[in-house]
Formats: structure tokens, C-alpha cells, sequence
């Protein structure tokens, strides 16, 4: 039975390197090859209006990726789909910039970029506009014809999650500790709402000055939906200062500060804090597996015309 098990999880590891293969950097260098121009055009011109729609629009990206993989599932608006699961709703922004930016790439190659793709590029883009390191997008994904709402509710780590449901949750799509402590430096750009961080604020492990400062724009009851930086330092600039918050007890989720807490991921936020070369180098590395994770390729799925459907 344990051989059976392992037969199993060796074709599946052989399906999922099998479908990253066909993705590759020139997927549209001659079906479309203003694409990528295009995306970066709408994307520079969107943070360019609102700085945190940078950090929105990453954040699309992992949401995506996080449940059944980089697939454009998330932007299906299905009345129960992932839009619709808590860590989701009433939160997740940016489905107009892509409907936008799918507009546009349409215009130019109809059905040919797949919205998987377009929220892949964008990610990257947007975290090159607000001064991130860049680096390259592998394409070829296909989206998917559904979308998991049950899945989001179960993979998408939580802002109360705790460093051991962190490193599990990475671990379950193949990413490795360090690979999630790069990622969360995402965290360097957006802002989070009071009722994430509400109860970290009584905590322990925060800094008092920093706390007492939240306190006033997330009172104890109400302002569920007010908003404070996650990196009160350089909030509209991706950089590694969301680290060196860490290190003085300035994290604004419990999840945040779960990094240096005495545990396991300590060091890697220490040396991320005092090398902005060794965070950049890992974020970029980290990015690109997640995107990585379980694509659609082939003839698997579709290539929608509007990204919040699927094709009739």
C-alpha cells in the first residue's frame, strides 16, 4: 500500500514538472508580441494612480496560485466562487486592472494570452513599479474552466496563522520555509484591514509604541475595514524594511511577526533585514516556483476572452 502511495505521489511530482516545462519565457514572442509591453504599460500606469493597487494586484497573484494553482480561477466571479470565500471577500482588489489590461491584449491577439498569464506578468510588473526587483516570467498557462471556493477557505494561510500552519501551508505546495519568509516580504507594500490585526495588537509580541498607534484606527469593536500600512517604515516602496519591522516587534499580523518569534525562521528574517540583495534574490526565486504551481498548459483549460468568465 505505501508502495502504491508512493507510485502515486512520484506521477504526480512527473505531471506537475511535465506541465512547468511547456512553459516558457518566449510563449508569446510571435502569436503576440506586444503582450508583455502591453501588460507593463497598464500596470505602471495603474500604480502610477494608486500605489497600493501594486501590492493588490501581487496579491491576486498569490491568491491565485494558492488554491489549485496559477490557473485565473480567482478572477471567475462565480455568486460561490473564490471571490466569495472568507480569505477572500470584501478583499481582494485589482479585477478591474486586469479586466482592463485583458481588453487591451485582446484587442491586439484575440484569444490567444490566457488571464493566468496577464495575472502573472502583472505581479511581476507591479512589484518593478513600486522599485522590486525584476526577473523572469515563464508563460504558456491556460485558465481554468472553475473555480474552488472550498480550497481557498483551506490553503490560503491565515493572518492568525501560526509559524508551524505557515511553514505547512508553503510546504504543501512545494515551497520551502525560506521560500515563505521571501514571500511574506511582499508584505513590504499594501495594507491589511482591522479585523486582521485586531488581535494582535493585544499581544505579547509587539512593540508598545506600535501597538498603542494601531489602537487608534482599530478600536476594540468597530472599523473593521479601516486599513494601516503592513510596513508602517517605506509603505508604497518594496524593499526589505518589512524585515527590519519584524525585528523591532513592529509585524502587523500575528503571521507577520511569527517570522522572528523565537523560532525557526529567525535568522533567515535577520539576514533578509541586513541584505536587501539576499531578500531580492530569494523573493524573485520564491516567485517564480509559485507560479510555477500547477499550471494548465496544453489543452487543458481555456484561453478566456473576458477574464471573469468563461467562454460561452
Amino acid at each position: 500500500m505505501a508502495s502504491a502511495s508512493f507510485l502515486g505521489l512520484l506521477v504526480l511530482v512527473a505531471l506537475a514538472s511535465g506541465a512547468s516545462a511547456q512553459l516558457s519565457p518566449t510563449f508569446y514572442d510571435t502569436s503576440c508580441p506586444n503582450a508583455l509591453s502591453t501588460i507593463r504599460t497598464a500596470v505602471n500606469a495603474a500604480v502610477a494612480q494608486e500605489a497600493r493597487m501594486g501590492a493588490s494586484l501581487l496579491r491576486l497573484h498569490f491568491h491565485d496560485c494558492f488554491v489549485q494553482g496559477c490557473d485565473a480561477s480567482v478572477l471567475l466571479n462565480d455568486t460561490n466562487g473564490e471571490q466569495s470565500a472568507g480569505p477572500n471577500v470584501g478583499s481582494l482588489r485589482g479585477f478591474g486592472v486586469i479586466d482592463n489590461i485583458k481588453a487591451q491584449v485582446e484587442a491586439l491577439c484575440p484569444q490567444t494570452v490566457s488571464c493566468a498569464d496577464i495575472l502573472t506578468v502583472a505581479a511581476r510588473d507591479s512589484v518593478v513599479a513600486l522599485g522590486g526587483p525584476s526577473w523572469t516570467v515563464l508563460l504558456g498557462r491556460r485558465d481554468s474552466t472553475s473555480s474552488f471556493p472550498n480550497q481557498a477557505n483551506t490553503d490560503l494561510p491565515a493572518p492568525q496563522s501560526s509559524l508551524r500552519n505557515l511553514i505547512d501551508a508553503f510546504g504543501n505546495k512545494t515551497l520551502s520555509a525560506t521560500d515563505m519568509v521571501a514571500l511574506s516580504g511582499a508584505h513590504t507594500i499594501g495594507q491589511a484591514q482591522c479585523t486582521n490585526f485586531r488581535d494582535h495588537i493585544t499581544e505579547s509580541n509587539i512593540n508598545p509604541a506600535f501597538a498603542a498607534s494601531l489602537r487608534t484606527s482599530c478600536p476594540a469593536t468597530g472599523g473593521d475595514t479601516n486599513l494601516a500600512p503592513l510596513d508602517v517604515t517605506t509603505p508604497n516602496t518594496f524593499d526589505n524594511a518589512y524585515y527590519n519591522n519584524l525585528l523591532s516587534q513592529r509585524g502587523l499580523l500575528h503571521s507577520d511577526q511569527e517570522l522572528f518569534n523565537n523560532g525557526s525562521t529567525d535568522s533567515t528574517v535577520r539576514n533578509f533585514a541586513s541584505n536587501a540583495a539576499a531578500f531580492s534574490s530569494a523573493f524573485t526565486t520564491a516567485m517564480v516556483k509559485m507560479a510555477n504551481i500547477q499550471p494548465l498548459t496544453g489543452t487543458q483549460g481555456q484561453i478566456r476572452r473576458l477574464c471573469w468568465r468563461v467562454n460561452s
